[in-house]
């Protein structure tokens, strides 16, 4: 299943045949639903900032094995009622697997639950734009909003019409090694570098 990476700006199709169809609106409201559900001080714990960049993001391209620090709230902390919506959020992202794979990947999930932390950054109001992480030992889960590339607006200023998320295993030596470009840094001003011709 990783790594994968999705995103899309606009998230809404405005034209042509698929004209009204989005994307990522589950994983955002289903997000933004559990976060509110929490009690103030649970919320509290959840927050690790503000949402102040265009991305928020540590798990993307050239991150192969990044090490992400545990942040936010501990499902072991949670009641089951909030157990269980953690673990349907969990389940869109898994849920994009075939049924047989995917029952195996959220068992193991909910086996180190009690170590999987939720941590949030942003706003919590009906229309804002944020970030949820979703870490355990086995699973690795990003959605953000980012700021505009091709879409009006300036760079630097999350909106909820660019959306990326990541699913990586963590520790899990899933993205491939660029072998050539550590080849031309490691040997970058050598007199033998370079192609030859045969």
């Amino acid at each position: 299943m990783t790594p994968t990476f999705m995103g899309s700006e606009p998230v809404t199709a405005e034209s042509g045949k698929y004209a009204g169809v989005s994307v990522f609106q589950d994983e955002q409201n289903v997000g933004l639903r559990f976060m509110r559900s929490l009690a103030p001080e649970q919320q509290r714990a959840a927050i690790i900032g503000a949402k102040d960049g265009r991305s928020e993001n540590l798990s993307e391209m050239f991150k192969d094995n990044i090490t992400v620090p545990f942040q936010g709230i501990a499902a072991g902390s949670l009641s089951q009622a909030h157990r269980d919506q953690l673990m349907e959020l969990i389940g869109l992202y898994v849920g994009n697997l075939r049924d047989g794979h995917a029952t195996v990947n959220l068992a193991d999930v909910r086996t180190h639950l009690d170590r999987t932390h939720f941590a949030w950054k942003g706003d919590t109001d009906a229309d804002a734009a944020f970030y949820y992480r979703i870490h355990s030992p086995v699973i690795l889960i990003e959605f953000d909003h980012q700021g505009p590339i091709a879409l009006e607006g300036s760079r630097g200023t999350p909106t909820r019409r660019h959306v990326h998320t990541v699913v990586r295993t963590p520790n899990g030596n899933d993205y491939g090694k660029d072998l050539l470009r550590q080849h031309y840094k490691k040997f970058e001003g050598s007199p033998h570098h370079g192609h030859q011709n045969r």
